[in-house]
C-alpha cells in the first residue's frame, strides 16, 4: 500500500467531506461504466459522457488537493 493509499484511507474514515467526494467519484465512475455498455452512443449520450468525465476529474482533483494538504499538515513541525 502506498503512502497516498494510506492517506486516502485515513481521510475516508476521518473526514466527511473527503468521504463524500470518494462516494461521488465512485458514483460517477459507475454511471460512466453503465453508459459505456452501449456500443454506439447517441450525441446526447456522448455529451453526457464528456460531462461525467469532467465531473469525475474535478472530484479527483479536489481529493488529490486534500491529500496534498494533509501531507503538508503532517510535515509541519508541531508547536511545543
Amino acid at each position: 500500500m502506498t503512502q497516498d493509499d494510506e492517506i486516502r484511507e485515513h481521510l475516508t474514515s476521518s473526514n466527511p467531506q473527503f468521504r463524500s467526494l470518494a462516494e461521488q467519484h465512485h458514483s460517477l465512475d459507475e454511471r460512466l461504466r453503465e453508459l459505456n455498455t452501449d456500443t454506439h452512443l447517441t450525441e446526447d449520450q456522448q455529451l453526457q459522457e464528456v460531462n461525467l468525465k469532467k465531473q469525475k476529474l474535478n472530484v479527483k482533483d479536489h481529493m488529490n488537493q486534500m491529500i496534498q494538504d494533509y501531507r503538508h499538515e503532517q510535515a509541519e513541525p508541531q508547536p511545543s
